[in-house]
């Protein structure tokens, strides 16, 4: 009975040192757990253009930029915090580059725009007016009202500035065309439009200009300045209407 206990005994030591030599083993074969690694933020990006990069002084160009991962952005000179994409215009009086810089948790990056501005020279800025503009800036049309051909107060005074003109340079002469608005048949505007260029012409001959420099014609209301149906537009077609007269050239600038 004292053999079979102790041989008991005996297996059960046995068993607890096999099944704690198991666990010991196991416990030292398991590999530590890294720790998690975070990334690193993103670098930031930007780019930066100008729609024009040769222009005249006074002239605008557009400045147009795209930024990426990016907390804040900037531009200078003068224009300052911005969204991270965007436009805006600018008129730079001299040569400039423009820079554009994103900054984040990344870091930062920049971006550059040149732009050129040409200032017209002394003798460019001092050139002379020509005939042509001369013409168009002082030659005035007279305006008249419905189906009449008198002269209104506001054409006397356009017509008595366009005989100045005429007497200020002899060497020009012109056509007056005769318009009128779409009411009406074709053949009755054609003689009012002939009524009104006459009326003009007897203005400016009263004020000195020869007839020889004066050649009159009417389109009624072939020829129409404005094409919408409403009483502003049809004021705006029913006029006396002038132009250089074929031969007439820039020679002939110099007045008296």
């Amino acid at each position: 009975m004292r053999f079979r206990f102790g041989n008991a005994m005996l297996l059960s030591v046995l068993g607890f040192l096999v099944v704690s030599a198991g666990c010991r083993h196991q416990v030292a074969s398991k590999a530590p757990t890294a720790p998690a690694v975070t990334p690193a933020p993103a670098q930031p990006t930007i780019t930066l253009q100008a729609s024009r990069t040769d222009i005249s002084r006074g002239q605008s160009t557009t400045l147009r930029w795209t930024a990426t991962n990016a907390t804040s952005v900037r531009l200078t000179p003068e224009i300052g915090s911005v969204a991270a994409e965007g436009s805006s215009s600018v008129t730079p009086t001299q040569s400039t580059t423009y820079t554009a810089m994103a900054s984040g948790p990344g870091g930062s990056a920049t971006a550059t725009a040149r732009v050129t501005v040409s200032v017209p020279s002394a003798a460019a800025a001092t050139r002379p007016t020509s005939l042509e503009e001369l013409f168009t800036k002082e030659v005035q049309d007279a305006f008249f009202d419905y189906d009449k051909a008198s002269i209104r107060d506001d054409a006397r005074s356009a017509l008595s500035k366009t005989a100045q003109f005429l007497r200020s340079y002899p060497g020009v002469a012109i056509v007056i065309e005769g318009h009128c608005d779409e009411r009406g048949s074709t053949e009755y505007n054609v003689a009012l439009g002939d009524r009104r260029s006459d009326a003009a012409k007897d203005f400016l001959l009263s004020q000195g200009v020869t007839a020889d420099r004066i050649q009159t014609v009417s389109y009624g209301k072939e020829r129409p300045f404005c094409t919408q149906e409403n009483d502003s537009c049809w004021q705006e077609n029913r006029r006396a209407h002038f132009r250089m007269a074929p031969g007439t050239s820039s020679s002939q600038l110099g007045g008296n």
